[in-house]
Parts: structure tokens; sequence; C-alpha cells
């Protein structure tokens, strides 16, 4: 017998109930994931299948059809539902590193964008991205500070972001 069928035996009625809605979000959770984050995650090849049957249907109807489908898949193997449990938060991981990193930078720009914080930004600036090129950094930040360019202010970013993935 199935790990996950003995396990439904043994817990009450209100349990089994509250473990197949957590699986269906689950399953909801991994078929809203962005294109990318999807191609990242392991799945067997029939849960693959459905996901993918799942995440292409539009209709609202059968789409909830369909998550339902691919969460009493995913019910029959608690191993698979662990598996996947844990892909996610890997996902959740990387992604939360990211958000902070984006965050990071914002910081950098706006403390490079201001007067009184500009030295220190700009020394900060040159130890975390010793390649960038500062000379037009502290050109954009000055342009910035005198004339509100917001033109100068994306630039500054995208190079600063540029720069630190060039050293990932």
């Amino acid at each position: 017998m199935n790990n996950s069928v003995q396990a439904d035996q043994l817990l009450s009625r209100t349990k089994q109930k509250q473990h197949a809605k957590q699986i269906e979000q689950l399953a909801a959770q991994i078929i809203a994931l962005d294109d990318n984050q999807y191609q990242q995650l392991e799945l067997p090849d029939v849960a693959a299948r459905e996901a993918e049957l799942a995440r292409s249907t539009r209709a609202r109807g059968a789409h909830k059809r369909q998550v339902k489908h691919f969460a009493a898949l995913l019910r029959k193997s608690t191993e698979l539902v662990a598996q996947v449990s844990e892909q996610l938060a890997e996902l959740d991981q990387v992604a939360g590193a990211d958000k902070r990193r984006f965050h990071q930078l914002e910081d950098l720009r706006d403390r490079l964008c201001q007067a009184d914080t500009f030295a220190t930004a700009f020394a900060e600036m040159l130890e975390l991205a010793p390649g960038i090129e500062h000379r037009a950094v502290a050109r954009l930040a000055r342009s910035v500070q005198q004339n509100q360019d917001k033109r100068a202010y994306r630039e500054i970013f995208r190079r600063l972001r540029d720069a630190q993935k060039s050293l990932d």
C-alpha cells in the first residue's frame, strides 16, 4: 500500500481535508511560478505533464480543475510532495537573496545621488565593484544632484547592476 494512503487512514477526516488543501495550495503555487522558476523545478515526467497542462489552461473553471487534478497526483506520493516543497523553498531563498541584492543596489544608487552621502557611497561602490567606470558614475551622480536627471539616475543603477553581475 502507498505511504500516503496509509498515513491518510491514520488521520482524522478533518486532518485529511486540511492535508489535501495544503497540497492543493502547493500545486497552485507550482503552477503560478514564472517560467524561469518553473524551469528550475525537477518534476517526474507524469507530474511535469500535468503541471504543464494546468499552466497552459486559461479558462477559469478548467484551470481550477487542472490544479485539483495536479494536486491529486501529488497527494499520491509523499516523497514527491516533500521533494517539490524543498525545491520551492530553495527557489524562495534564491529569490529573497536577489531581492535583497536589488534593494542594496538601489540604496547605493540613492546614496550616490545625494551630495552629502556621495563620498562614502562612492568609496563603497569602488570596493564592491572595482571594475566599474567610476568616472562615468561620478559624472552621472553629479547630473542627478544638480539637475535631477532621471535618465542618469536609472543609468547609475544599470551600471551598478551590470558591474555586480560581472562579479558573480
